[in-house]
C-alpha cells in the first residue's frame, strides 16, 4: 500500500507507512461514471489563464499547474502531498538511508510548524530543541505558508553546513545554530537496569527494525535471562507497519495486532500474530509512552494494552493513526494520499484520540530533602529485640538516596520500580 519508510527523516509530517507499493493509481469503486464538474473545471481554467496574464511575477504553465496540485492534495490533511518528479526523488533519498540534517520529527498544528520530538544522537537533540518547540524561521526565512517540501529543502544541506532556526518555547523566541551532520540510524538499543530487567528503545519503527529487535532480545537472553522489560517508545513518531507488527508479535502469539480500513478494498488489511515469531510471552512488560509517540508507536502500545499483555505507562499518545500511501502518476510526479484509518484489536481509532495509558505518570524532576534525622526502634535504649531473630537495623543502615536513574529519568524509575516490586506480574493472551 505504501513505499515503506527504513529510515527516519530530518523533517517531515508524520506517517504510517506500510511495505508494498502501488504500480497504479487507487481504483476507485463507483456504480456509474462520475461525471466531469464542468463548471468547476472552467473556473480552474480561467483561474489559471488569469495567473498566467496577469501575476507580476511570470511563471510557467508547470510552475502554475503544480501549485494548483499542491494546493488541492494539502488541503486534504495535514499528511497528503503532491511530489513533483525532483521532489520523490529528495523523498525517496530521504527515505533511502542516512542523511545529512539536523534531526527533528515535526507536524503542523493549526499552521505552526511544531517539533514533535528531536531525533536520538542528533544536533538538535544536543542542542536542547525540546517537544512541543515551534519553528518560527529558518534561517532568514519565515516557514508560514510553506509546504512540507519546501521545507525539507530548506533544512536539508551538505555535512558540516550550519542552518539557524528561531523556535517559540513558552512565549519566548530562542535561537540555534545547528551543524547539519550524517545521522547514522540504529532504530533499538538494549541494556540493563537490573538484575534480569531489560531495557529497549525504538527511536523510530523503520523498515528493519523488528529484525533489529529480535536480534537484541537474543543477544540479551545469552548474556543472562529475563524477568522484566521496559519498552521504551516515548518520542517515537511511528515509521513502517510491518515493523511494529513485528515487535508486538515477539509478545503476543495469537490474535489480532492491526487493522486498517479505507474506501478501497487495497487499503483494508489485517495484521495476526504467529506463535513461531513470539520470543516473550509471558515476561513482565512496561511499555513508556509520551506526547511525542505516534503512529506505529501508538499501534504497538495499543495492541499489547488491549491484549492485556503490558502495562502502559507514561502520559497519553500524539493520537495519529491514519495510514498514507505513496501513488505514482503517469507523469513521474506522485500523490502521498492519506488512505485508511488503523484500529487496535479492540476496534479503536486512535486518530485524534491517542492511548490513555494504564498508569499516567509525567516526567519529573525529584528534588530531595537533606540531612533529615530520624530514630528507629533498634536505637532505643531496652528495646525488645526481634520476635524470629533477624537482624536489627539502625538508622545508619537505611538507604535514602534512591538513585541517579530516579533524578535523571522519573519515569523509566517508576517502570523499574514496577517490575522489581511486583515481580509476579503477568498478562496472558
Amino acid at each position: 500500500m505504501i513505499h515503506s519508510l527504513r529510515r527516519r527523516l530530518p523533517l517531515f509530517f508524520l506517517v504510517l507507512l506500510v511495505q508494498p507499493s502501488f504500480s497504479a493509481p487507487l481504483p476507485v469503486t463507483v456504480q456509474e461514471p462520475s461525471k466531469l464538474p464542468t463548471a468547476e473545471i472552467q473556473s480552474f481554467v480561467e483561474t489559471f489563464e488569469t495567473i498566467r496574464e496577469g501575476y507580476v511575477e511570470v511563471m510557467s504553465d508547470e510552475d502554475i499547474l503544480h501549485k494548483a496540485l499542491k494546493g488541492m492534495v494539502s488541503g486534504l490533511d495535514p499528511h497528503s502531498e503532491y511530489f513533483t518528479k525532483s521532489e520523490l526523488v529528495d523523498f525517496n533519498e530521504l527515505t533511502s538511508g542516512n542523511y545529512a540534517g539536523i534531526g527533528v520529527e515535526v507536524e503542523m498544528k493549526d499552521k505552526r510548524l511544531t517539533i514533535i520530538t528531536p531525533v536520538d544522537g542528533s544536533a538538535a537533540k544536543e542542542a536542547g530543541v525540546l517537544a512541543g518547540d515551534v519553528i518560527i524561521k529558518i534561517d532568514n526565512t519565515l516557514i508560514t505558508d510553506l509546504g512540507m517540501q519546501d521545507i525539507v529543502t530548506m533544512m536539508r544541506g551538505e555535512i558540516g553546513s550550519t542552518v539557524t532556526l528561531d523556535i517559540e518555547r513558552d512565549g519566548e523566541v530562542k535561537h540555534y545554530e545547528l551543524t547539519r551532520r550524517l545521522v547514522e540510524d540504529a532504530s533499538v538499543t538494549d541494556k540493563w537496569l537490573d538484575d534480569g530487567i531489560a531495557y529497549f528503545r525504538i527511536s523510530q519503527f523503520q523498515g528493519d527494525s523488528s529484525t533489529e529487535f529480535s536480534q537484541a532480545i537474543d543477544k540479551l537472553k545469552a548474556e543472562h535471562s529475563i524477568q522484566g522489560i521496559v519498552l521504551d517508545l516515548r518520542n517515537n513518531p511511528g515509521g513502517v507497519l510491518q515493523s511494529a507488527v513485528g515487535v508486538v508479535d515477539a509478545f503476543i502469539n495469537k490474535g489480532m495486532i492491526v487493522y486498517t480500513n479505507g474506501r478501497h478494498d487495497m487499503s483494508k488489511s489485517q495484521f495476526m500474530a504467529t506463535e513461531k515469531n513470539t520470543k516473550l510471552a509471558t515476561v513482565p512488560v512496561v511499555v513508556l509512552v509520551n506526547e511525542g509517540s505516534a503512529s506505529a508507536s501508538e499501534i504497538v502500545a495499543g495492541a499489547l494494552q488491549d491484549h492485556r499483555r503490558a502495562l502502559i505507562m507514561g502520559t497519553e499518545t500524539f493520537g495519529k493513526g491514519s495510514v498514507q500511501t505513496v501513488v505514482p502518476l503517469s507523469n513521474g510526479d506522485a500523490v502521498k494520499l492519506t488512505t485508511a484509518l488503523y484500529y487496535t484489536p479492540n476496534g479503536r481509532s486512535i486518530q485524534a484520540q491517542g492511548i490513555t495509558p494504564d498508569l499516567v505518570v509525567p516526567q519529573a524532576t525529584l528534588t530531595f530533602d537533606k540531612g533529615q534525622f530520624f530514630v528507629k526502634e533498634a536505637e532505643l535504649k531496652g528495646h525488645l529485640g526481634n520476635g524470629t531473630g533477624g537482624e536489627e537495623r539502625t538508622s545508619a543502615d537505611v538507604k535514602s538516596d534512591i538513585g541517579e536513574l530516579a533524578k535523571s529519568d522519573f519515569q523509566l524509575f517508576q517502570a523499574l520500580t514496577i517490575l522489581k516490586t511486583l515481580p509476579k506480574f503477568t498478562s496472558k493472551n
